[in-house]
């Protein structure tokens, strides 16, 4: 496992949204004018910086989370979950209202989500304090305010952090040309890719690892190509799965690239089987992922996870 200065747990800063998601299972998703069965419904926090955070006290690590909610009921659940999950917080408190995300999850674990902004945008770069920022090994960004991400990742680059960055769904919405350009280890999906490699920036980082869901994994690291095929799970609820890869990735990557999408799959296909990311929380997820890709990080095929 990777770890920070003399074998202390590894210091990761999240920052980006922090939502609380509002989930319905149906046993289908319905098309248009069309109709489906809730079979269940269930809330927890979410948001990426947020899931990635939980993973990450999942795995031993030490996550620290930077981002912001509204002075509201919602607001005070996340809180409350995250420190169960024992995850530090920098929040941003704001007059505005917590985000809420509302997802439709059908029976093969395929999703819609809705939803609006809130507040989980509020906070800036400068909420973040000199000492938070010294204390740290490692700065992962998600989806945020361009802005503050370029801001965030130039000031880790001149603390000498290394810097990670997961942009998700917006990508091709947003100008996050300044902020990849500061990035170390760049996270995307294989929709993403495409959008990077259009607009010339599937080069612009050393290392790229494109999540392939369901087909595993590949990093693309200098030269190398790397990949792993992922582990055979039955899905419940793919919110949060990709990061989940990202934590355990982030964790492994001291070790080889192989055994990082190892355990990042590990880590990804069990968070796919379990209910919303905020039911992860207490850690045996995560550190079953741990050892699932420690165990399996070598073989050839797609592994069945039990």
């Amino acid at each position: 496992m990777m770890k920070g200065e003399e074998g202390a747990p590894l210091r990761v800063i999240c920052a980006g949204h922090v939502n609380w998601d509002v989930t319905l299972r149906v046993d289908r998703l319905p098309e248009p004018d069309g109709e489906a069965c809730i079979a269940d419904q269930y809330q927890s926090g979410g948001g990426s910086a947020s899931n990635v955070a939980v993973a990450l006290a999942g795995l031993d690590a030490s996550p620290l989370l930077l981002g912001s909610v509204g002075r509201d009921e919602n607001g005070w659940l996340v809180r409350r979950e995250l420190e169960d999950a024992g995850v530090e917080t920098a929040l941003v408190e704001t007059d505005g209202e917590t985000a809420v995300k509302y997802l439709v999850v059908d029976d093969s674990g395929e999703l819609l989500m809705f939803g609006n902004d809130g507040a989980n945008e509020a906070y800036a770069a400068a909420d973040l304090s000199k000492r938070q920022l010294t204390a740290a090994d490692h700065l992962h960004l998600t989806s945020q305010r361009p802005e503050t991400a370029a801001e965030l990742a130039h000031t880790a680059e001149e603390a000498g952090l290394s810097v990670s960055f997961d942009p998700g769904r917006r990508l091709a919405d947003r100008d996050f040309a300044e902020t990849i350009c500061r990035t170390d280890l760049l996270f995307c999906n294989e929709r993403e890719a495409t959008v990077l490699r259009e607009d010339g920036f599937a080069d612009a980082v050393s290392t790229l690892v494109i999540k392939q869901g369901s087909g595993g994994a590949t990093v693309f690291d200098g030269g190398r190509e790397v990949y792993h095929p992922g582990f055979a799970v039955d899905p419940v609820d793919t919110t949060g799965a990709g990061d989940a890869f990202a934590a355990g990735f982030l964790v492994a990557r001291g070790d080889d690239l192989e055994r990082a999408l190892a355990v990042g799959n590990a880590c990804g296909a069990l968070a796919a089987r379990t209910p919303a990311p905020g039911s992860r929380s207490s850690g045996g997820t995560s550190r079953r992922c741990w050892t699932s890709g420690q165990a399996r990080g070598d073989t050839g095929g797609c592994n069945k996870l039990t």
